[in-house]
């Protein structure tokens, strides 16, 4: 955030004094109905769905900042801290204003869904204003994953997807910070927008330019033209099982699953929601719907600058301690952090829970301890269980196609059918595969029409790729269980499948705090066994003696990092039905996963399939017959 926004957007359009946050005052968490239909074909086939109707939906997002300029003018819409530390703020008619002028410059450019608009930074009150101007005017475009040009050192995905997309005006908030992604990836002929700090030797537009540009009647007409079917974004997918694929989104995929959403939880339209986030909006979950959220209900995003990352925390903590959420979203992770600050401050306990609705959680498993302490914590402060809630979902789904209710959210429980949501069960290999139908679905993806031959079934349903297992199946409306990624599971030598994706919930859930994530091998073999991903501070606790500056390879060979584990795997295979669910080896990785070799995504997901690949000496080691003084068993 820089002191040339705050200068822009208040001279132009903004007053400090009269703006105001969204006004929230507590509302208790309601749930949508939690009744469901359920129908069984012969050949075990099973269709699910909500009766609940879903209703009309906006034609478009941009609709809804339309409405809020004109119904609370003044009400604050975003908000970032900016180089001094205070918070910079936008209004819901300044942001219209805004966005409407960069909607005219960005028609005057003739850009369009063939030459549409690439974002290589992270999230800001820039972004977002390109984003609401380009979605305006009729343009899409498409939020890059910044680790692919600040983290990656090869830049390949870059490469890839800028390929793909042939954008016709590339964005960086910092020019000189994205340099050498810029050099190495961003064609020549390629109209480069920054706000500050052009890239040495490169031609540079600033996007105050942009900003700047008068909206006429033409913004009118091309905002006219904004339909359903218009395309939105290019949302890239992660990649933990492949190549990042650019998925198409629509905006009536946007639009109608604000609506489904509401449906699930009432109470988030009875009051403008207070969010702060720092999700990315690269990805589908902070961009579609924590964003679209907010603009839903004419709510104020405050955008954190923080993450649940050594380091990096704190400044998410900095500012739950000055902005008071009524929905708080964040990863596992980030839940689990922020348990010592919540034990440490009452004031910030005070301040969290004093309207807080709910926690959000999504992307994995929410570790039951750190449910439970953090429903302890919310006793304590207020007299209420503040509920964790969760939902599921893809890029493709715009996202979330299943959220939980009051009687379908067990621990572990990923909900129902949204209403407008059909889901279609198919038994594969022991499993049943989910299929989702609906409005929300993407119609494809981004010039690769090979891909969607393969993503839809012959009844137009869209292959989730997940598999679901029902929580009660004498009674559908306790929900599912995710019961894991189809494409990971295998069987072992004696024909006995395996199960990954629960297997390795179980797992971290059994070896928290010490454990990131599980790579499972066994394919073929007697035997399941695992590569750790550890926490390797978290281990440092354990490494009695070791000196705090010693590296990832010192640490985990330390007695009692070894020690641990291997009570821990005992107790873990106590518990274990089979050899499918057992563990006999394990292997600590010194090395973190790799983005430039495909082995981790942007956002921390693991790509099992790639890691064993390129560790394949080490899934050898786990099998050797000489044991090494490496394995834990």
């Amino acid at each position: 955030m820089t002191s040339a926004t705050a200068t822009a957007t208040s001279t132009a359009v903004y007053s400090a004094a009269s703006a105001a946050t969204a006004a929230s005052k507590k509302v208790p968490l309601r749930f949508g109905p939690s009744d469901v239909e359920v129908r069984r074909n012969n050949d075990g086939t099973i269709y699910v769905r909500s009766p609940q109707e879903l209703g009309s939906y906006p034609r478009s997002v941009t609709d809804r900042l339309d409405h809020w300029a004109q119904a609370t003018p003044d009400r604050v819409f975003l908000a970032q801290r900016d180089a001094t530390g205070k918070w910079c703020e936008i209004t819901y008619a300044g942001a219209r204003t805004l966005a409407r002028n960069i909607a005219q410059s960005l028609i005057d450019r003739g850009l369009s869904a063939e030459r549409p608009i690439a974002v290589l930074s992270g999230n800001g009150l820039e972004h977002a204003l390109l984003g609401l101007g380009a979605m305006y005017g009729g343009v899409p475009y498409a939020s890059i994953s910044p680790a692919y040009s600040l983290v990656a050192t090869d830049f390949g995905k870059l490469r890839t997807i800028l390929a793909l997309l042939t954008p016709g005006l590339v964005f960086a908030i910092n020019g000189a910070q994205f340099s050498r992604a810029i050099k190495e990836a961003v064609p020549s002929d390629v109209e480069l927008v920054v706000l500050e700090n052009a890239p040495q030797g490169r031609a540079a537009t600033s996007l105050e330019a942009l900003w700047n540009t008068k909206a006429t009647a033409a913004v009118d007409a091309a905002h006219a033209k904004v339909g359903p079917d218009t395309i939105a974004k290019l949302l890239f997918t992660s990649g933990s099982t492949g190549t990042p694929k650019g998925v198409i989104n629509t905006q009536r995929m946007m639009a109608s699953n604000q609506v489904m959403i509401a449906r699930a939880f009432p109470s988030f339209a009875e009051t403008p929601p207070v969010v702060l986030d720092w999700l990315p909006w690269s990805h589908t979950f902070g961009a579609n719907h924590n964003f679209n959220l907010v603009l839903m209900h004419g709510g104020t995003l405050y955008i954190d600058d923080g993450k649940p990352l050594p380091g990096a925390f704190e400044e998410t903590v900095r500012n739950l301690r000055e902005v008071a959420p009524t929905v708080y979203f964040n990863v596992p992770k980030g839940f689990e952090m922020l348990l010592p600050y919540l034990r440490a401050e009452p004031e910030l306990r005070r301040s969290l829970f004093s309207r807080l609705q709910c926690f959000f959680y999504a992307g994995a498993a929410l570790p039951p301890h750190v449910t439970a302490e953090i429903e302890k914590i919310g006793v304590e402060t207020t007299g209420d269980k503040v509920p964790m809630i969760t939902s599921l979902g893809s890029t493709e789904t715009a996202p979330s196609a299943t959220s939980v209710n009051a009687k379908a959210r067990a621990p572990g429980v990923i909900g129902i059918p949204n209403a407008g949501v059909e889901m279609k069960l198919v038994p594969n290999a022991g499993k049943l595969e989910v299929r989702i139908k609906g409005p929300l679905i993407t119609p494809g993806y981004w010039r690769q029409p090979e891909l969607n031959k393969v993503a839809f079934d012959e009844d137009g349903y869209y292959l989730l790729g997940d598999a679901f297992r029902f929580a009660d199946e004498k009674d559908p409306e306790q929900g599912f269980y995710f019961d894991g990624r189809v494409a990971e599971d295998f069987k072992l030598a004696t024909g006995t499948w395996v199960s990954v994706g629960p297997m390795k919930a179980r797992f971290v859930s059994h070896f928290a705090p010490y454990v990131r994530e599980l790579v499972v091998a066994g394919h073929d073999r007697d035997d399941v066994t695992g590569l750790v991903i550890p926490d390797v501070d978290a281990c440092r606790a354990l490494a009695k003696g070791i000196d705090a500056k010693a590296g990832a390879g010192h640490v985990l060979a330390a007695a009692g990092v070894r020690e641990k584990f291997a009570s821990l795997l005992a107790s873990f295979n106590e518990n274990a039905a089979g050899s499918s669910g057992r563990i006999a080896k394990l292997l600590l990785l010194e090395a973190p996963p790799s983005i430039d070799t495909g082995e981790m995504t942007d956002k921390g997901s693991i790509n099992q399939r790639a890691v064993l690949a390129n560790r394949q000496a080490l899934v050898d080691e786990l099998y050797a017959e000489t044991v090494s003084a490496k394995i834990i068993r």
